[in-house]
């Protein structure tokens, strides 16, 4: 008789692009793996901007999703709040374990406070100078710091 083998989580990995170094792609990427199958990879950023470059060539060599955000008017969170919107509605589909979420900004603690009351696990990556309360609100939290070293 076959074991039972027990269901692969499904996630969904989302990028803060504007937050997240182009370097933490792959570690976040590998490490995200260990968790379940990343069904949806996303990474949001205005692609316009030069500084975005070694970035978008990181996307297209792991297949992850470009989500362009224009710069409707500087100093605003564009990216966190169309990061926000698009887990949430990942999270409505009812097809997701788990919301993975790479970024070191404590405006998306309220997101991770929503998805886990949803039911689903929410898995964190940042530095070390994430505010406490976004770490806190995630079931994990992984430190780019560790995982660069590893």
């Amino acid at each position: 008789m076959a074991k039972h083998q027990q269901k692969q989580q499904k996630l969904a990995v989302l990028f803060d692009a504007a937050n997240i170094s182009y370097t933490l792609t792959r570690p976040i990427l590998q490490r995200a793996a260990n968790y379940g199958e990343l069904s949806v990879k996303r990474a949001y950023g205005d692609w316009t901007l030069p500084r975005m470059g070694r970035m978008r060539n990181v996307l297209l060599h792991h297949a992850i999703e470009p989500v362009q955000l224009f710069p409707y008017t500087k100093g605003k969170n564009a990216a966190d709040i169309m990061l926000t919107l698009e887990a949430m509605a990942l999270v409505h589909t009812g097809q997701f374990d788990g919301i993975c979420i790479a970024s070191s900004d404590s405006d998306l603690t309220p997101l991770a406070y929503c998805i886990r009351r949803e039911g689903l696990r929410v898995i964190g990556f940042g530095g070390r100078h994430t505010p406490r309360p976004f770490v806190a609100a995630c079931d994990n939290f992984i430190y780019t710091e560790s995982i660069m070293a590893a």
